[in-house]
């Protein structure tokens, strides 16, 4: 990157400044290129070299009245690799009729890049390597010296998942644009099984069942890690307990006889459970399949089997572990058109400001988040493409719950997929908390958890097509959120959940867990869905106008806040009862504007269960699959189902391939279905995607 001194930066600024008032322009244009220099004014025909020097002449432009119609810094094509995070603070901010954009230039590819290509892989000539390598992959292995290349630091493997905060990610491999996998066994997509557990440390999982205690291990099958030369920071990922729970665990050792392997702490929440899947992975014997990669930290090489010709794509691999861009307390700002690749940590985070727009904008090949809202208001996230990250897609926060106060963030018009590839679960497309948001017309698919996670009020849920998620998990739901009474005012509506996957006990298209209440979901399509509308001990559900095509069942109910075994009784007399006397719910604003949590009094006067109750199911179509199943405390009589279409042909135009708009003559619209915005649902075109 060409930078130029910090006077000639100052001086470029006066330079721009004088020309914006000597033209008395509307607008200002600011311009950078990668072939640029910030000695340059910033002007189209000599353009900066950084986003530093652009934001330093927009600073002493504010000196004065900024440009009634804002401030344009016009990204030209090409890299801008990033060592460092770029920030924006209040003092760049722009206001509603003055905005500050940082674009990419009309049809051209601008990419904030935290990684770097490689270059000068050639196969594997060292006997010792070619030695611990499978037969198969000895010609085909090459190998780079990071070192030579100026890459000393490798970053951590780290324990994730499950109940573990957000981590930066190690460095990775990517090639031809999509993640490569460190090397393990078994290879990408099989499991081993944990074969058995120290019975002398084994203890209950207050469910019935018996796991092992997590400092003493567990046993293993078969022989595989004798063919290991070396066990140095090998490591196991698995859902040891449970198909909801996973986490990545350091070895601590593997006794190769007993066949007893033994992990460091932090270890994960629960235990080992005899068989659950695991892997090992970041060993060099085996990087055995096209696109496994390994570092050995002590050399600085690196070993890549490629899975194609490796002059067909980009070799890159990630570097910054600092968000790529950082706004913090700025407000009316906008991002568009840019790429944000290849970093080890977020690739954008928001924090307070007002009014910031992120507008047809790609975030890929990502360690952590694509972006993080924390707080603010009026943050909109539209026309973005997000892939292949480590963690979620888009978190967001904000509102005051306490208030009912809404921060009306949004996520729109999003396409995001291939998310979680470190961090398997809880980290959906969209993670939510607080009030007043919106997420609407979203394509969301290929992820081994949930789509979108939320917790608290008045939050919309809208027009989003969702498909193949939950594929490796179970016990999970597209849609979810769970165990609090004083999450209200939320809205389902009119989307298409389809084909998901799951294990064990499976998963649900919109999950009302752990007696969470509230939730009103109308109008949604569940194609091949196992449980389809979850309600999940809870009350005050409204399932209205929804079709249920192939589902097993349609509409799941159950009571589990009756149930007196403690892990249930203590969630609703202690957990979900500190949360409610935490929003102070029996006084204004909860007690009027959700006034249905008055009859959750009588049954706290008391220690006996609280029941489902005040439920609605009305004019739904269900085909095909279950209608209902009700148990664990739960009777048909706790939810009032009224004008529903059951087992009947309800006259779809083209159910095979998944058109469910209803022919004239439907029997459903007697029952006073109202037509859906089938058309409208998912991504909608529009001029800030290229």
């Amino acid at each position: 990157m060409k930078t130029g001194s910090k006077q000639g930066v100052r001086c470029s600024c006066l330079l721009l400044v004088a020309f914006v008032l000597i033209t008395g322009m509307a607008a200002a244009d600011v311009f950078v290129s990668p072939q640029g220099s910030d000695a340059n004014p910033g002007t189209q025909d000599k353009p900066f070299a950084s986003l530093e020097a652009a934001r330093d002449a927009i600073r002493a432009l504010k000196a004065n009245p900024l440009p009634a119609g804002g401030v344009t810094v016009w990204l030209q094509g090409g890299d801008y690799p990033r060592t460092n995070g770029f920030e924006l603070t209040a003092t760049d901010s722009g206001t509603p009729e003055s905005p500050i954009v940082y674009r990419a230039a009309e049809k051209q590819t601008v990419r904030l890049l935290g990684g770097r290509a490689l270059s000068g892989l050639t196969p594997v000539a060292d006997p010792a390597i070619l030695s611990r390598l499978d037969e198969k992959a000895r010609g085909n292995v090459l190998s780079v010296d990071l070192k030579a290349l100026g890459v000393t630091d490798f970053g951590q493997l780290r324990s994730r998942g499950f109940g573990r905060s957000t981590t930066p990610a190690h460095l990775e491999l990517f090639f031809a644009g999509k993640p490569m996998t460190l090397a393990r066994w078994p290879n990408e997509g099989q499991y081993e099984k944990i074969a058995s557990i120290p019975t002398d440390r084994a203890r209950d999982d207050d469910h019935g069942g018996k796991i092992g205690d997590l400092k003493a291990g567990f046993f293993y099958a078969g022989d595989r890690p004798k063919q290991w030369k070396s066990l140095d920071d090998i490591w196991v990922h698995g859902y040891w307990a449970w198909d909801w729970a996973n986490s990545y665990e350091k070895v601590e050792s593997i006794d190769r006889e007993t066949r007893l392997i033994k992990t460091l702490s932090p270890y994960g929440l629960y235990g080992f459970r005899p068989g659950q899947r695991f892997y090992y992975l970041n060993i060099l014997e085996e990087l055995d399949e096209p696109g496994e990669y390994f570092v050995d930290r002590a050399t600085g090489l690196l070993y890549f089997w490629p899975p194609a010709d490796p002059a067909s794509g980009e070799t890159l691999v990630s570097l910054i572990e600092s968000p790529l861009v950082t706004l913090k307390d700025a407000s009316s700002i906008t991002l568009r058109g840019l790429i944000f690749e290849a970093a080890r940590g977020n690739a954008l985070t928001i924090e307070g400001g007002a009014k910031n727009t992120v507008a047809g904008c790609s975030f890929r090949q990502l360690g952590n988040y694509a972006l993080q809202i924390n707080g603010g208001l009026g943050h909109q996230i539209v026309s973005c493409d997000i892939s292949y990250t480590g963690d979620g897609g888009v978190e967001l926060s904000g509102g005051d719950r306490k208030t009912l106060t809404p921060c009306g963030h949004a996520v729109e018009n999003c396409h995001i997929h291939h998310f979680a590839r470190w961090n398997r679960i809880l980290c959906p497309a969209i993670l939510a908390d607080g009030v007043g948001m919106r997420f609407a017309h979203n394509l969301l698919h290929d992820a081994p958890h949930t789509a979108i996670l939320f917790s608290g009020n008045e939050l919309v849920i809208e027009c989003n097509e969702i498909h193949t998620v939950c594929m490796e998990t179970g016990d999970a739901g597209a849609i979810y959120t769970g165990r609090d009474y004083t999450f209200r005012g939320n809205v389902v509506r009119h989307n298409f959940i389809h084909h998901m996957g799951g294990v064990g006990m499976g998963t649900m298209g919109v999950y009302n867990d752990d007696c969470v209440s509230g939730t009103v979901m109308f109008g949604n399509v569940f194609w091949h869905v196992q449980r389809a509308a979850f309600l999940g001990g809870g009350r005050d559900f409204r399932v209205e106008n929804n079709i249920f095509v192939d589902c097993t069942p349609a509409v799941a109910l159950d009571g589990r806040g009756l149930s007196p075994a403690p892990v249930w009784h203590d969630m609703v007399y202690q957990t979900m009862k500190q949360s409610l006397e935490a929003m102070n719910w029996r006084q204004p604003p909860y007690s009027t504007r959700y006034p249905e949590l008055a009859d959750l009094v009588p049954y706290y006067a008391k220690t006996d269960g609280i029941p489902p109750g005040n439920i609605l199911v009305a004019h739904n179509i269900s085909v095909g699959g279950q209608w209902t199943e009700i148990g664990w405390g739960a009777t048909p009589d706790m939810a009032r189902f009224q004008d529903n279409l059951v087992g009947q042909d309800p006259g779809f135009v083209d159910a095979v391939h998944g058109n469910f708009e209803l022919k004239p003559d439907s029997p459903a619209w007697k029952l006073g279905f109202q037509p859906l915005p089938l058309r409208d649902i998912g991504p909608r075109q529009a001029t800030e995607r290229k």
